[in-house]
């Protein structure tokens, strides 16, 4: 006699409704996700909004496309930063790019010395405050990921950097654009202030971008020139963790922002349409922030702890003020 199961039927459209709500929770998610983006694509939208809006999305939605969003983020970033160099004259970059040569130089190895002996004082572990004061002192999450396979870096403690780093950049493209204005800062000395003090290139992009044309020209040149400077702090990196079989990241995408300054300043046919290109590199940077915001998730940010959290923003302040001190001071 075949046993019957009077509540098989409840319990099977329980289990059935609860799975179309899954669905629909995670279509919904994605929907929004979507909008959110292509809303990212409108000049009504500037970089910090983006950033906002990506924030939100983190924590109250989710991603529902995470496991992409740091191959996306690293691609549309050098797209965008290529699309700008169309925007630019090489002459006046690379004299900009001189003009910041000798802040770059003394606020690395400053960063790298300080970020050592303070992160030995917090007892923060090697590797992580390692790669804090790496990503403060050259390009922030760029640094970090060419910095983390040579040192052998795990994976809690790149995202404990990783999650340091990109917190102070979405408080830098806010509050830069501020104090900026608050203090009279011309359109060269923002520039070379946010290329010093401001850790990613989407971020001194995004807030010098939001300043003036030529606060954007010159601090891309030098956050760009500066982030060269990757590749003898991994030849560092190699020594000081004894490593010596990793292969180097060159950022080649420096490369070609190069040309298209050149292009832009010695191939009339490119001035005619190098406006077009510019705006949508801009579109290009202000997605790649709304991106970063959106992997910015309470995970990512739990998992940073007080102390990283710590030397990140004395590391930034010291570098922030410093660098303001002396541009203000060479004005005078």
């Amino acid at each position: 006699m075949q046993e019957t199961r009077p509540d098989s039927k409840p319990e099977e459209n329980k289990n059935s409704l609860l799975d179309k709500n899954i669905t629909r929770s995670i279509t919904t998610r994605e929907v929004i996700f979507l909008l959110a983006f292509v809303f990212c694509l409108s000049p009504l939208i500037t970089p910090p909004i983006a950033l906002l809006m990506g924030l939100i999305i983190a924590q109250f939605i989710g991603h529902p496309y995470l496991h992409l969003n740091h191959k996306a983020t690293h691609i549309l970033l050098q797209v965008s930063v290529v699309g700008l160099g169309f925007g630019m004259n090489i002459n006046n970059a690379m004299q900009a790019g001189k003009e910041g040569i000798l802040f770059t130089v003394v606020s690395i190895i400053g960063t790298l010395i300080i970020g050592y002996f303070m992160g030995k004082y917090l007892k923060i572990e090697k590797k992580t405050s390692y790669l804090i004061s790496a990503g403060t002192a050259i390009c922030g999450g760029s640094a970090i990921a060419a910095i983390s396979p040579v040192i052998k870096a795990e994976e809690k403690q790149i995202s404990v950097a990783l999650g340091t780093i990109f917190i102070l950049n979405s408080i830098a493209l806010v509050l830069f654009p501020i104090i900026g204005h608050q203090l009279n800062l011309s359109q060269n000395q923002f520039g070379l202030w946010c290329a010093i003090a401001i850790h990613d290139t989407s971020s001194v992009v995004g807030a010098a971008s939001k300043y003036g044309t030529e606060a954007l020209e010159i601090a891309t040149t030098v956050k760009l020139a500066r982030a060269l400077w990757i590749i003898p702090i991994v030849f560092l990196s190699t020594i000081l963790f004894k490593n010596k079989n990793n292969k180097i990241k060159v950022p080649y995408f420096i490369l070609f922002f190069v040309l298209a300054m050149a292009a832009n300043t010695y191939f009339p046919i490119v001035q005619i349409y190098n406006s077009y290109l510019v705006v949508i590199a801009k579109a290009g940077l202000t997605v790649t922030l709304f991106l970063i915001g959106c992997g910015l998730s309470k995970k990512v940010l739990m998992s940073v702890g007080i102390k990283p959290l710590l030397q990140g923003v004395a590391l930034w302040l010291l570098i922030s003020g410093t660098a303001l001190w002396m541009i203000l001071g060479l004005a005078q």
